[in-house]
């Protein structure tokens, strides 16, 4: 009977995550989901000195590098990029800090598998230097959004989002010290709720999804 019940038991949630930079969101994913409800399979770069991919190697954990010029377009990078994650047998992917734009094709091919985390609340200051944005138009609250990805720039279905009143700050630095840790925690809640199957599309809405 012990055998047949461990027979049944649900396996981790198979993530990938793609990253271009540090990856500290990778590190909140292996400190904080990596071998309970989740495991990340797979690390993917469009930079090869990209310092993430030594997180993933670090944790034994299969990396890829796909650089853009190494391909003739973005269409056939992502085909490959596609490729790989379909051979690791990845469920879910992450973009943790992913710089590169990704083709129509991937986030079609990955729809509702494709999570990304912006350091804003959604539909504000989408696209690049979020932070910088939200500064110069004076906004006194900032916060992180995880949502799902589409074909446009940071317009998918949220999925969380988390906010704080920082009326006094001035530098994106400062700012952007105070999201981290927050990010990290929307993101590993979001990934843990996706691998219990507590994502959901929200019948009553179309742009709504319910998580929990």
């Amino acid at each position: 009977m012990a055998g047949a019940t461990a027979s049944c038991e649900a396996q981790p949630l198979r993530v990938a995550v793609l990253v271009s930079g540090e990856g500290t969101n990778l590190q909140a994913l292996l400190d904080g989901v990596h071998g309970d409800e989740a495991q990340v399979v797979a690390v993917g770069a469009d930079r090869p000195q990209a310092p993430a991919l030594a997180r993933g190697r670090q944790a034994g954990i299969p990396t890829g590098v796909f650089p853009q010029d190494a391909y003739i377009d973005r269409v056939a990078r992502d085909f490959a990029i596609s490729a790989w994650l379909q051979d690791q047998r990845v469920q879910l992917i992450v973009l943790a800090g992913y710089m590169a734009l990704l083709s129509e094709e991937f986030t079609v091919a990955w729809r509702g598998r494709l999570i990304n985390v912006h350091p804003s609340l959604l539909p504000a200051f989408p696209g690049l230097r979020a932070i910088r944005q939200a500064l110069d138009y004076g906004v006194k609250v900032f916060g992180v959004s995880v949502h799902l990805v589409d074909g446009g720039v940071d317009t998918g279905q949220i999925l969380a989002q988390c906010a704080v009143d920082l009326p006094s700050a001035r530098q994106e630095g400062e700012v952007h010290a105070v999201l981290r840790p927050l990010e990290h925690a929307l993101l590993c809640d979001v990934v843990r709720r996706y691998a219990r199957g507590q994502v959901r599309p929200d019948p009553e809405h179309p742009r709504r999804m319910l998580v929990g």
